[in-house]
C-alpha cells in the first residue's frame, strides 16, 4: 500500500455542504516512534491527529491549530499541533495502567482545550469544552455545535499503522430552494463508512462508495507531514528565561542543562562553556514558544 498523508477537501454542489478528509501514514508512525504507548492511548492520539488535521483545513491565514485535552483521570495530558502547512506533532500523558474505555473514562473529568494562532499578527483564540462525551469525535462535534454553532460530524480511527478520519459540515444558506433533506441524508450515507474502508481506501473511492447518487467535487489533495517546532535556538531562549542565576545552579549540580523535547525526544545538551554564553550580549528574542 502506499503512503498517503493527505488532506482532501470536498464538498457538495447542490447543498450547503462541505467535508475534508485525513489519511496518515508516515505522519502518525513518526508520532508512535518517540513514545511507547499503551494501545488504548495509541487510539486515542491517532484520533487527535487526525481531528487536528481536518480542523486546521478550516484554516484561512498563516498560523496553527492546537488540540489539547486536560484530564483528571489516567491521561493527565494530550496535546496536538497541526500548522496551516499541515505539519504536525503530538503527545500524550499518562499514569499506571491503561485499559481500554471511553474517553470520559480515560480522561476523567476534563476539558478539550481548541487553540487557534495567527502567525503574523500573534492573535490568539482559544475555546474550551468539557469532555462529556465517548470520544475525541463526540467533543469536538459538541465543541463546533456550541462555538460556531455549526452541525457537524466526524468519523475517526487509528491502528497501529494508519490513522484517518472523515468531517462533513453543514454551512450556513439563505437559499429558499435548498435540499433540507440533504443534511440528514448526507449524514445518514457518511454513517455507513467503516472503519477499515477509511484506512484502506483512497478519497475517491470513499466518496464514490457513500455518496454515488450525490454530485460531490473532489479537490487536489494536500501533503501532510510530521514536524517538530523545537529547535536549538528555541532551547536557548527558553533557558535564558530561566535566568543566569537558575542555570548556573542547574551546571553546579549537575554539569551539564540537558533538555529533552517531549514531541521528537530530541535532547540539547549545553555545557558549563555553553549555559554561560547564553548571557553573553544576547538579548532574548521574541520567539519563546516552545512550550510543553
Amino acid at each position: 500500500m502506499k503512503e498517503r498523508d493527505t488532506l482532501h477537501n470536498f464538498l457538495f454542489e447542490h447543498a450547503a455542504i462541505r467535508g475534508d478528509m485525513v489519511h496518515l501514514d508516515a505522519t502518525w508512525r513518526e508520532v508512535l516512534k518517540r513514545h511507547e504507548y499503551p494501545a488504548p492511548l495509541r487510539s486515542l492520539l491517532g484520533e487527535l491527529m487526525v481531528a487536528a488535521a481536518l480542523l486546521t483545513a478550516r484554516l484561512k491565514f498563516e498560523g496553527s491549530l492546537t488540540l489539547q485535552l486536560q484530564g483528571s483521570g489516567p491521561v493527565t495530558l494530550g496535546v496536538v499541533e497541526c500548522s496551516s502547512e499541515r505539519l504536525m506533532r503530538g503527545l500524550l500523558r499518562w499514569e499506571g495502567d491503561i485499559e481500554p474505555g471511553p474517553l470520559h473514562q480515560l480522561m476523567g473529568t476534563g476539558q478539550l482545550v481548541i487553540t487557534i494562532e495567527q502567525r503574523r499578527t500573534g492573535e490568539r483564540y482559544q475555546g474550551v469544552v468539557d469532555v462529556a462525551g465517548d470520544s475525541i469525535a463526540e467533543a469536538i462535534e459538541r465543541y463546533l455545535a456550541q462555538s460556531e454553532q455549526l452541525e457537524t460530524r466526524l468519523w475517526l480511527v487509528a491502528n497501529e499503522q494508519s490513522a484517518a478520519g472523515l468531517l462533513v459540515q453543514r454551512m450556513p444558506t439563505r437559499d429558499e430552494a435548498e435540499d433540507v433533506d440533504a443534511w440528514p441524508r448526507v449524514v445518514q450515507l457518511a454513517d455507513t463508512v467503516k472503519d477499515e474502508e477509511l484506512l484502506g481506501l483512497d478519497a475517491h473511492e470513499i466518496l464514490h462508495r457513500l455518496f454515488f447518487e450525490e454530485d460531490v467535487r473532489l479537490f487536489e489533495a494536500l501533503p501532510v507531514a510530521f514536524r517538530c517546532g523545537c529547535s536549538f535556538e528555541r532551547v536557548e531562549n527558553t533557558l535564558r528565561m530561566l535566568g543566569h542565576d537558575e542555570i548556573r545552579s542547574i551546571i553546579e549540580e549537575r554539569g551539564t542543562v540537558d533538555v529533552t523535547c517531549e514531541f521528537c525526544n530530541q535532547k540539547y545538551v549545553f555545557d558549563a562553556v555553553d549555559a554561560e554564553a547564553l548571557f553573553i550580549d544576547r538579548p532574548v528574542s521574541g520567539d519563546s514558544s516552545m512550550h510543553h
